[in-house]
């Protein structure tokens, strides 16, 4: 069970898809995370790629954000995405974008968004890849990317959580 931690829809549980193809960020690792950016993420347009049941992009509402994009190609992951946005009532503050996370983000212009969230597959490379495509183009002022701790990837500032990292790449 996943729950939103703080703000608007604080205690409010999310659907999470069945099976092993999303794997949830955990509450503590969510928790950390959104202290990081509780000042960026107020007022912000978030990105949550790789987005699952829409986690973290939800907290971001919940927490200020003015809109949430999610960009999610799983078909189960998808409904549960959109079964989360109409139980917080957030429609009219989202996008849902069913399309490759990265080649998403290889059409994004510079400063299309003020934070990013990646939550990619572990095995898939596709977290080096995003910072790599962020350097050349930097798409938000702020990409965040969770990873295992101990495949570590090119950032600013990198927080680890037990098996779990979350790196923090900024804008130039």
């Amino acid at each position: 069970m996943v729950r939103i931690i703080a703000g608007e829809f604080k205690g409010r549980r999310l659907k999470t898809p069945a099976g092993d193809a999303v794997r949830p960020t955990g509450d503590r690792v969510r928790e950390a995370w959104f202290s990081i950016l509780q000042r960026p993420v107020r007022g912000a347009r978030v990105l949550d790629l790789f987005a699952g049941s829409g986690a973290l992009g939800l907290e971001a509402l919940s927490r200020g954000a003015l809109s949430a994009d999610f960009v999610e190609t799983h078909r189960s992951a998808l409904a549960t995405l959109k079964a989360n946005i109409t139980t917080l009532k957030v429609e009219d503050r989202t996008a849902v974008h069913r399309v490759d996370a990265v080649r998403f983000a290889e059409q994004l212009h510079p400063g299309q968004y003020d934070v990013a969230f990646a939550d990619p597959p572990y095995a898939s490379g596709h977290a080096a890849r995003l910072v790599a495509m962020f350097r050349v183009n930097p798409f938000a002022r702020i990409v965040s990317i969770e990873h295992p701790a101990d495949q570590p990837i090119p950032g600013d500032d990198t927080r680890r959580y037990g098996d779990t990292a979350v790196t923090f790449i900024y804008a130039p």
